[in-house]
């Protein structure tokens, strides 16, 4: 924004982070998805601005027959695509302006799954209801207490599942939020934890972003239960000039812009 003051670095709650993005999500559905819909596609699952596929990576195992949560799902296309090799997957994410455009998807494409319109904090499922829950930047960064949605996720994933998850990578908050030259100095202490709010000109946070560090990422994780496969931070590949937001070429051939944290639940 250009007026500093309606940007801050300061404590929100889970009730105001919940709030504002719901609202925010609401509000930008239309733009996100006019803006990074085409890069997303509508039946695929892209895990990050580098443009890594989970057709190609496959992070999430076996997924023929499985019972897969996608959480933050968005516009639902890695939903759509999960049903199209054999999983059987639900779509959650708590903005229905985002929901909306999942609806419009299924429409268009003829890929439908079953959408829920709930809080990460409080998953409308029974314990041990899914296979393998993932999302690629969808609610853990969004809310205070990303360890109770760790925790969550370890309540409705069966033992022996898979949970996996994207994030911006924990070293880009020492930077600028800025593609170009000026998002290569460092600005910020990578051990401050005070979540990014844009607010009105009230004071009311309008949007929220966290910010955890990659222990504290392994700790939360480890809290509730999980054992660590794999972190991967996908290097920025040759001939991809796209940008979106702070994820540039620039920055992308210099220091990692996404970091993936593949875990399992063990076996009881």
């Amino acid at each position: 924004m250009d007026d500093d003051s309606r940007v801050a670095r300061r404590t929100v709650g889970d009730a105001e982070a919940r709030r504002a993005n719901r609202r925010w999500w609401d509000g930008d559905a239309d733009a996100y998805q006019a803006e990074h819909g085409a890069f997303l596609g509508e039946v695929d699952f892209v895990w990050c601005p580098e443009g890594l596929r989970e057709a190609d990576v496959r992070l999430l195992g076996e997924l023929a027959g499985r019972r897969v949560l996608e959480l933050g799902a968005g516009a639902a296309a890695a939903a759509r695509w999960l049903a199209t090799q054999g999983a059987r997957p639900v779509a959650l994410d708590l903005s229905a302006g985002m929901l909306r455009h999942a609806a419009l998807a299924a429409d268009r494409t003829g890929v439908r799954v079953p959408l829920v319109q709930a809080d990460a904090l409080a998953l409308p499922f029974a314990d041990a209801a899914f296979d393998v829950v993932c999302t690629a930047f969808g609610a853990v960064p969004f809310v205070a207490d990303s360890a109770a949605v760790m925790r969550e996720v370890a309540r409705v994933l069966r033992p022996g599942g898979r949970w996996v998850f994207s994030v911006t990578h924990p070293m880009r908050w020492i930077f600028l939020d800025d593609p170009g030259e000026h998002g290569l100095t460092a600005v910020h202490s990578y051990f401050d934890r005070s979540p990014y709010v844009e607010q009105d000109e009230h004071g009311v946070a309008t949007y929220v972003e966290q910010h955890r560090t990659l222990g504290d990422r392994i700790r939360e994780l480890v809290g509730a239960g999980f054992r660590l496969v794999d972190l991967v931070e996908p290097e920025w590949p040759e001939g991809h000039e796209g940008i979106w937001g702070q994820w540039s070429p620039l920055r992308g051939r210099l220091f990692p812009g996404t970091a993936i944290f593949v875990t399992e639940k063990p076996e009881a």
